[in-house]
């Protein structure tokens, strides 16, 4: 006994119910229907004479055989002929004729080769980029004399004055350094010069000490890029020692958009992947980006990876915390498709079912891979141009589980018969200039590529060989094609645009 029938053993009260109006009508089931259906003569006359009966049978009570066709089963139903022909013999399945096919609404489809999209499509939020984060911390100990008008959340630019801070020991070695200058002893000034770094001066505050010959004894702190300020730790009147923490701003020309992939889907995801991304904040508007990390754990209450990408911020619009849907597509990769309709899971093993020749069909075990849209890849067990059952299938697995009729392994298929790989796919073309070369690599500012819709940009390729990367150099202009594998986008072909 097969999987298939250990899943339709609970349900066969309800079976019964279903092959008993279908006897009522004229048949007991599909081998009612297959074998002997309502107008059809009885076994020895018209189109079944000639046949060899085997046994007769009542399909509701399969194990029960009966050898004269007058003998009611337990159930008290007339018995209907098991054929030699039907599921035995070189050709193993059960047989269904082509009026009791389109009766039962059977429809077949071919094992086709064709492209299947990754059509991955996932949720996420946008973060602050923390690698554009800069920490500003105090020079020197010293008492807050000032703060300014500053607060967190607030956007800044780069030298925005926080706070103004007293150093009561800078006052002596700035007197020092100053009386060292005017004795004119070039060693001394250069080792008082060297105290006032070490006791966290600035170079511009030493530079005026000198200049103005009076001490500076006030440290403003400043910040060093600009951004908006994530922490702020400094009021006034209060003391602060060297190295602790003041302030801390996160820079906006990027952000990163952390997107949740269920970890299931997630392998064919590579960095360097180019993506696109959606927000509620900007129906319509559709903003390209690069996959730069997937990040290595794994959050266990959801299953899922968190895939870090990599976004512009022009004008700072993407703000953190705004909700975003991200688009894997793009890449496509050629497969056996099947629809998913046809697929038959068990729970242990996915069958199909196999339409043969002369109205015969058995079901064949495959293993699946990806699936998009209403389609299914087959990874093995199923040829190209193979016709399976799409519609129907189930009926016609049960019955072949009464039949005993054992599934095709995937063993089964010869290397003659194996799948075919995919002849190579074309490659993508743009012009672009080298702004970095390598031996493995190479950096391209490059136009937009429609047919995948790239917008221009600037990216890092793969090189296919090391030879593609031969007489040419930074600055060049360079029209080149290229693929994208599983290892990211990869330069296949690159020459020099003529007239440089």
């Amino acid at each position: 006994m097969n999987e298939t029938t250990s899943l339709i053993r609970p349900r066969l009260a309800g079976i019964g119910l279903v092959i008993a109006l279908i006897a009522g009508a004229g048949g007991y089931g599909i081998a009612r229907l297959a074998g002997n259906p309502t107008n059809a003569p009885a076994a020895g006359q018209g189109n079944d004479a000639g046949r060899k009966v085997l046994y007769w049978y009542d399909p509701m009570v399969p194990l029960e055989h009966y050898d004269n066709p007058n003998t009611l089963s337990s159930m008290g139903m007339k018995t209907i002929p098991k054929y030699a022909d039907e599921g035995g013999g070189n050709t193993p399945g059960v047989r269904i004729d082509s009026s009791t096919a389109q009766t039962l609404g059977l429809r077949t489809v071919a094992a086709r080769r064709g492209e299947l999209e990754n059509g991955l499509t996932a949720t996420g939020t946008i973060d602050f980029n923390q690698r554009d984060l800069a920490v500003v911390q105090a020079r020197a100990t010293g008492f807050v004399q000032r703060v300014y008008a500053r607060a967190p959340g607030d956007i800044i630019g780069a030298g925005a004055p926080l706070a103004d801070i007293l150093v009561p020991e800078w006052a002596g070695a700035q007197a020092e350094f100053l009386a060292v200058r005017r004795a004119g002893d070039a060693a001394l000034i250069q080792a008082a010069r060297q105290r006032l770094v070490l006791l966290g001066m600035p170079s511009g505050t030493i530079a005026a000490v000198e200049r103005s010959g009076r001490p500076y004894n006030v440290l403003t702190v400043s910040t060093p890029t600009e951004g908006v300020i994530k922490t702020l730790g400094v009021r006034a009147g209060m003391t602060v020692a060297a190295g602790q923490t003041l302030a801390e701003v996160n820079g906006l020309g990027t952000v990163w958009l952390n997107a949740a992939v269920p970890e299931a889907v997630a392998g064919p995801l590579r960095p360097g992947q180019t993506v696109r991304a959606t927000l509620a904040a900007f129906p319509g508007e559709t903003i390209a980006g690069r996959i730069s990390a997937i990040l290595p754990e794994t959050q266990t209450d959801s299953r899922t990876l968190t895939v870090r990408i990599e976004l512009p911020n022009r004008g700072g619009r993407l703000k953190p915390g705004m909700f975003a849907t991200v688009s894997f597509g793009g890449n496509t990769q050629a497969a056996l498709l099947v629809p998913s309709e046809a697929l038959i899971r068990t729970g242990k093993r996915t069958l199909v079912m196999l339409a043969l020749a002369n109205g015969r069909y058995r079901p064949a075990e495959v293993r699946t891979g990806r699936e998009s849209g209403d389609d299914t890849e087959i990874l093995a067990g199923l040829n190209e141009g193979e016709k399976i059952v799409a519609s129907g299938q189930f009926l016609i697995d049960s019955e072949a589980s009464l039949s005993g009729v054992e599934a095709r392994p995937i063993g089964a298929l010869t290397p003659a018969t194996a799948v075919k790989p995919a002849a190579p796919k074309a490659l993508y073309e743009t012009v672009g200039k080298i702004e970095q070369i390598t031996a493995t690599s190479v950096t391209l500012s490059h136009e937009p590529v429609p047919a995948i819709g790239w917008p221009a940009m600037t990216m890092t390729f793969q090189l296919g060989a090391p030879t593609l990367a031969r007489g040419l150099k930074v600055g060049d202009r360079v029209r080149f094609g290229f693929d994208q594998p599983p290892a990211g986008p990869t330069v296949r072909r690159m020459t020099k645009v003529a007239g440089q």
